[in-house]
């Protein structure tokens, strides 16, 4: 049998040695397979998988190679990317399931099963013959390879390689490389035991051992073990993965099981044009038919798919195993491939402040392969030796989606909710009595340190409760009527004036020649604008389909970008699927190693020559600097065909001037933003526009109008538009006094915050912010828990993912603003003080709630409105006259 490098460690540190695929490997170390499988999940466990296969594909032709005998599109990864993809044979079956990871340009490493390694390697030389310029070597027996999974997985290689720029950027499938001991190693985020927090290492032979004892005695202070081959398959089986020769290869009567009776399998095969006529393609292609019929639940002949793998949680003791039957009721309808007993760690809640406690389950679960036509939540009965378990069909055992910790999904029992009926003139009682309560909480009792909201002044508030609210206004320029705005209402005579100056004072505001303001949220001033720019781009052809934008270049969502302008929110509509990679066609701005928070200008212009985009959407949620508008536009300006230069500045609109940026003067064609973040107005939106009469950019203005309405609304709140209107005024008037305010406000908050022991996220050279915002990192998943304890003292915040963590219920930060109670009058020595209680709070674990309220006190009284001996008579005019 072979041996991997570590197996003399194995055997000297307990290793259970079995026969595997060919390879003497440890099936449990002393600790045991129950023990590997939990502390992996709350832990971390470090495995040996150097017996799998390690093929190197070089050569002009390595990515044609690859696009021919895998299933998967090879052309789709870019350098540090890897992807999950199957070795298919001409009847649409597996040969080898495998995992592909793109080193360079032209460089790829394809990891293939132990078990098949010899089979898949006599395959690839047949078929490489066609690709004269592709090599393929075999180097299984030169880089080792180990897997760290695990919640801690993360803490341990920061602390191996120093740095955490040297791993992977966050996002699963992701590589780098980087060196250990002046060796090249490999990185990836990728693995098989369902771990959100996953590593596997490539790593030279005479490296292995000296990197393995390194990680155990890092992992050691953070209860790391190493794990073994069982438990590394009760976790691939408890996360709903194939194993060859399991749920690939053969079924019980020896017929091949269809790549796509796998779930999996959907994001591994791939019929994009550049694949051409892979191995497998028409039966794969007949079987993603059948797939689509039974997915829709359309009648089906299953001649290609006549079972599948399912999910069955069994309900009943017993454990169910590979070739037990599965029945509903006396039906036979396919057999287990995999099942086990497995246990697992209990939460002490729901939510992401949920915490994983001592307290272990165990449960019965199974893969199995049944009749196609089965739908979740179906019961079946499994004839186990001896016994029958009772079991029910689920959509799957594990869920990976809040880092650092997986969590088990277990079947719950739906149980009938009966509302207590207190009628309806004592839930209207209750309405109010816990509206006040919550509003004189949220205004007179707490902090607000959101970034993203802002109390609007009383005489804003009022007037956005006045007629026209709940009135239609519609209004639309008809060349044929003249140039002016027809109103398709009676009786708006008022509110069509009152928007008008509305746009008048916005643009004043701005710098800028056009106002749009009938939009109602920032995300429906960002789906306007996209919207638009398709209608634009399709002016000239109304007959054929819509052709979506091109490609665009917007900031990651994980690096501070907004929600509104990505894929994932308003955009998602807007942009083609690049034919490449198969995802939108969306490329991010690359980041400044030393300071994630700004962009790399470098990188980004040889990006936009590369990719020419037709949008560039600037703008962020976790904005600590200006953005770089001037610099974007120099580097545009070059280009032949410019494309439209937007900035949704929908957390930095009230900051717009001579403190913070001025975007039209810096060259920005559009900004989009909500009106309620920094800006003083009540929740709404707006685009705004510096274009010139006969020019392009003026054609795409005119399409944002259309889009505007009819478009995108029929009624645009009209008392609202009221509100920022006076809003608008108030911003004009006082707005470089508060905006002046802010900035120091945030800028003394973070070098207090500093001092008093935190770590603060940003640039020191400019105070760590230069907007209202400040970031603090109080630890890896912390901020959450963090966000709570604050809020229970009546300070609230947003925690947040940094660049660096892996998601919102990984986030190690708290985003902070100091807007809202800038406005209430807090200066900088207040915010110093704030800042203290902070300390008090998170690193002294007081409780001071009573504490922050009286502070609150001092802070009720509005400022950067109108004075109050000037507000009150017209609120109580207001109220005294239509009340």
């Amino acid at each position: 049998m072979k041996k991997t490098i570590l197996h003399d460690w194995h055997k000297k540190h307990g290793g259970d040695m079995v026969e595997f695929g060919g390879w003497e490997m440890p099936i449990r170390y002393e600790t045991g397979i129950i023990q590997e499988h939990l502390t992996t999940r709350k832990y971390g466990g470090l495995f040996d998988v150097s017996h799998m296969g390690r093929f190197f594909i070089t050569g002009e032709q390595a990515t044609d190679f690859l696009q021919h005998v895998l299933t998967n599109n090879a052309a789709a990864l870019e350098t540090g990317q890897s992807q999950y993809t199957i070795i298919s044979n001409e009847n649409g079956g597996a040969i080898d399931d495998s995992y592909l990871y793109k080193i360079n340009q032209s460089d790829f490493i394809l990891v293939v099963n132990a078990s098949n390694r010899e089979k898949d390697w006599e395959w690839f030389q047949k078929q490489i013959k066609q690709f004269p310029k592709a090599r393929l070597e075999d180097k299984s027996e030169v880089i080792s390879m180990l897997a760290l999974q695990g919640p801690k997985a993360k803490s341990v290689l920061e602390e191996i390689f120093q740095d955490v720029t040297e791993l992977p950027d966050v996002g699963r499938n992701n590589l780098s490389v980087t060196e250990f001991e002046s060796e090249q190693v490999i990185i990836s985020r990728t693995g098989y035991t369902g771990e959100p927090l996953c590593f596997e290492l490539f790593v030279p032979r005479e490296k292995t051992v000296t990197l393995w004892e390194k990680a155990l005695r890092v992992g050691k202070r953070h209860n790391i073990i190493p794990a073994g081959l069982g438990a590394r398959d009760s976790l691939r089986l408890e996360a709903d993965l194939p194993l060859y020769g399991h749920e690939f290869g053969e079924d019980k009567e020896g017929k091949e099981i269809p790549i796509l009776a796998i779930p999996l399998a959907k994001y591994a095969v791939s019929f994009s044009r550049l694949k051409g006529q892979f191995i497998g393609k028409q039966a794969l292609k007949r079987q993603f038919r059948e797939l689509k019929q039974l997915e829709n639940k359309r009648k089906c002949a299953k001649r290609y798919l006549p079972k599948r793998i399912m999910s069955i949680a069994i309900s009943t003791i017993g454990a169910a195993r590979q070739g037990d039957g599965v029945y509903i009721n006396d039906r036979l309808i396919g057999e287990v491939r995999s099942g086990s007993m497995v246990s697992y760690w209990k939460f002490d809640k729901e939510g992401v402040t949920s915490h994983i406690t001592e307290e272990k389950g165990k449960r019965s679960i199974c893969l199995a392969y049944i009749d196609s036509e089965t739908e979740e939540n179906q019961e079946v009965q499994i004839h186990a030796k001896g016994r029958i378990l009772e079991g029910i069909i689920v959509e799957r055992h594990l869920s990976s989606e809040a880092p650092p910790y997986s969590r088990t999904i277990l079947v719950k029992k739906r149980e009938k909710h009966v509302e207590e009926d207190k009628g309806l003139p004592l839930l209207m009682e209750n309405l109010v009595k816990e509206t006040v309560e919550n509003h004189v909480w949220r205004q007179k009792k707490t902090i607000n340190l959101i970034p993203s909201e802002q109390t609007p002044s009383k005489l804003v508030r009022f007037l956005t409760l006045m007629d026209p609210s709940g009135r239609y206004a519609e209004h639309k320029i008809i060349e044929a009527l003249g140039e002016s705005e027809i109103p398709f209402y009676q009786g708006t005579e008022f509110i069509i004036r009152k928007e008008g100056l509305l746009i008048k004072e916005m643009a004043k505001f701005l710098g800028c020649s056009q106002v749009e303001p009938r939009v109602i949220s920032g995300q429906q001033a960002n789906k306007t604008v996209f919207s638009a720019l398709v209608d634009y781009k399709n002016r000239l052809d109304k007959k054929t389909e819509l052709q979506r934008l091109r490609k665009v270049m917007n900031h990651h969502l994980g690096k501070g970008g907004h929600l509104s302008a990505q894929p994932l929110g308003a955009l998602r509509h807007y942009v083609m699927r690049d034919p490449v990679t198969e995802k939108p066609a969306v490329i991010n701005f690359p980041i400044q190693k030393d300071n994630p928070y700004k962009i790399d200008l470098e990188e980004t212009a040889q990006l936009i020559d590369d990719h020419k985009p037709e949008l560039i959407i600037l703008g962020k949620s976790m904005v600590l600097h200006p953005e770089p508008v001037a610099e974007i536009r120099k580097i545009v300006d070059t280009m032949e065909d410019k494309p439209i230069l937007m900035y949704d500045m929908a957390h930095v609109l009230g900051l717009v001037g001579p403190y913070f940026q001025e975007p039209f003067k810096e060259g920005a064609d559009i900004v989009t933003g909500s009106t309620h973040k920094t800006f003083f107005g009540p929740q709404r939106g707006i685009v705004a526009g510096n274009m010139e009469e006969g020019t392009k950019e003026y054609e795409v203005w005119e399409a944002i109008q259309r889009e505007a309405f009819p478009g995108s609304t029929s009624n645009h709140h009209l008392g609202t538009l009221l509100g920022l209107l006076m809003a608008t005024y108030e911003m004009n008037l006082y707005g470089r006094a508060y905006q002046k305010q802010v900035i120091s406000n945030a800028k003394a908050f973070a070098k207090a915050l500093r001092d008093s022991g935190f770590t603060v996220e940003g640039d020191p050279d400019v105070s760590y912010t230069e907007t209202h915002q400040v970031i603090l990192n109080v630890g890896y998943a912390k901020g959450a828990d963090v966000a709570e304890r604050l809020e229970r003292n009546n300070i609230v915040v947003n925690y947040q993912a940094t660049p660096y963590d892996e998601g919102f219920s990984s986030s190690s930060g708290l985003r902070t603003g100091v807007q809202e109670m800038t406005r209430f009058g807090m200066k900088e020595k207040d915010f110093e003080k704030l800042a203290g209680y902070m300390k008090e709070i998170i690193q002294d674990n007081k409780h001071i709630s009573k504490q922050i309220s009286q502070f609150r006190g001092n802070f009720t009284e509005m400022a950067y409105c109108l004075p109050e001996e000037k507000s009150e008579p017209l609120i109580k005019k207001l109220l005294r006259d239509t009340l």
